[in-house]
């Protein structure tokens, strides 16, 4: 970001913050995670997600110190104009210094008398000494005439021009330091990463319950423990392993695949009727065959960049949705058992491949599917239960207007267009049909063992993706995040350091029952 654009901007809202108050019980340490950011415009590649520009000024809740006095007891450390370090007395350079992964920040904490153009000059040092800043943040002080504001910059902390920022700041503010970087629970930035979590399986696979079709087929769970143990060894830039499908299963496969094709023809959004014709071309949808993962994720990636990662059963909310954010989609390998066909208790190739597949070759849908993946990111179990919820109602159960001047509404959401029963009954006048609103649908519970009795009507992915965004936008976290599909990673806006990744970190499923 150029500082010369948010300059009039900045210096206005330095003097019209808006005031929020927070229940007092909430922790110190999420006080200080409550941010005005200025963000960066996004790279612009084939499936990077721009997050809107949103600022917030909330004030500290009133039985908490000021946010001076805080930074004072964080660092260990206190500041004069006489004397600015680059590393504050007290305070160990590593400290200083962000997550190695997240790259060169710094953040620097300043207090200055609340005046129209006291945040330009500020800035206009930054400018002078080439140093581009990613997130800038404000605190009232407990002096009516002060403010403070928090810097983060992507030069490290130890960089000579950080050293004459600080310098010259004193000729123009109060006080002016370096804080340490903020220390988060950990969370994937690479590709590489986030692929690792496909191993932490809640259930599934070959943990089969004893009211499971196939729990007393032997054969039927050799098979799958076959596919579990492949998506194990599964590393990330493999390609999936291929599945030598049972005949009974490819007659299972078989009997569906006449049931459903006409409905989905019949009821699929047109994007989706277009990507599964792409797919019958190209990767083998057709009856007598069940296509292979490798070849479908390929297609996909060509299309949109999604990826399907092979997993071996159900991972919790949070890493599942963490995946969303990479372009990576995870799924399973198996089929349900042969006696059932029209029934099984959990995601299945079928649900997979016939469900999710189509719509991720969709650009729009892809986007969508992204921007809830980069809200689950530094989310709280709260928050990833809201986005549980809209993930729900949409990539699973959603449906969309035919075009966004129509009243035809189609089907495009994964668990609806794998059941034949739940898509007559969506398109039938029984249930409840809403307008799509993500806050609506974070306060919704949802039921998983019977069809849906409400339904989320979008007007159009793009419409769909914008509300997504606002509501992502609104959530209160410690830091934001884009994703750059060249390097495959995260860009953060904040000096983070993550914690230390815990290897049993299996997480839970966060829903409803």
């Amino acid at each position: 970001m150029t500082v010369f654009s948010t300059l009039r901007t900045a210096t206005r809202l330095c003097r019209h913050a808006s005031i929020k108050r927070y229940p007092v019980h909430r922790p110190l340490p999420h006080v200080m995670h409550r941010s005005a950011s200025f963000q960066s415009p996004p790279l612009r590649s084939r499936n990077t997600v721009a997050p809107s520009f949103s600022v917030t000024f909330p004030s500290l809740p009133t039985n908490q110190t000021s946010v001076s006095s805080l930074f004072h007891q964080r660092a260990h450390f206190s500041t004069t104009n006489d004397t600015i370090p680059t590393t504050p007395k007290g305070v160990a350079q590593f400290e200083l210094n962000p997550d190695p992964h997240i790259g060169k920040r710094a953040t620097i904490s300043l207090t200055t008398k609340d005046y129209p153009g006291a945040l330009a000059q500020v800035l206009s040092l930054l400018t002078e000494n080439d140093i581009n800043m990613t997130r800038i943040e404000s605190r009232y002080g407990q002096n009516a005439t002060q403010v403070n504001f928090f810097i983060d910059v992507d030069v490290p902390a130890n960089h000579r021009r950080v050293s004459q920022v600080l310098q010259h700041l004193k000729k123009y503010t109060l006080k002016a330091t370096m804080v340490p970087a903020i220390r988060v629970p950990w969370f994937p930035i690479t590709a590489e990463e986030v692929d690792s979590v496909a191993l932490l399986v809640l259930d599934g696979g070959t943990d089969l319950e004893a009211d499971h079709p196939g729990f007393h087929d032997a054969d039927y769970k050799q098979r799958r423990n076959k596919i579990t143990e492949a998506a194990a060894q599964f590393r990330f830039g493999d390609s999936p392993s291929i599945v030598d499908y049972s005949p009974e299963e490819i007659e299972c496969w078989n009997i569906i695949w006449r049931k459903l094709k006409p409905l989905l023809f019949e009821h699929g959004c047109p994007q989706y009727i277009e990507a599964f014709e792409g797919l019958q071309k190209h990767c083998g949808y057709k009856e007598g065959n069940i296509p292979q993962l490798a070849d479908v994720s390929g297609y996909l990636y060509d299309k949109t960049g999604f990826r399907l990662r092979p997993t071996a059963g159900l991972l919790s909310s949070r890493h599942f949705l963490n995946g969303l954010a990479f372009n990576t989609f995870f799924c399973t390998q198996y089929l349900r058992h042969h006696s059932v066909p029209f029934y099984t208790p959990e995601p299945d190739v079928v649900h997979e491949l016939v469900g999710h597949a189509p719509m991720f070759a969709d650009p729009e849908f892809a986007k969508f599917s992204q921007e809830i993946g980069l809200a689950s990111i530094g989310a709280t179990d709260e928050q990833i239960e809201q986005l549980a919820r809209c993930y729900w109602f949409s990539v699973e159960f959603g449906l969309c207007k035919e075009s966004p001047s129509s009243n035809v509404r189609k089907v495009y959401g994964a668990g609806i267009l794998s059941s034949f029963g739940e898509i007559e009954y969506a398109m039938s006048d029984e249930p409840e049909i809403r307008a799509w609103d993500p806050r609506n649908a974070a306060k919704q519970p949802f039921p998983i063992t019977k069809y849906q009795p409400l339904y989320y009507l979008a007007e159009s992915f793009e419409d769909a993706t914008v509300k997504m965004r606002e509501f992502a936008n609104s959530l209160d976290k410690p830091f934001t995040c884009r994703w750059n599909d060249v390097k495959e990673k995260l860009y953060v806006d904040r000096n983070v350091q993550r914690e230390e990744r815990k290897k049993d970190d299996f997480g839970e499923y966060i829903g409803d029952a």
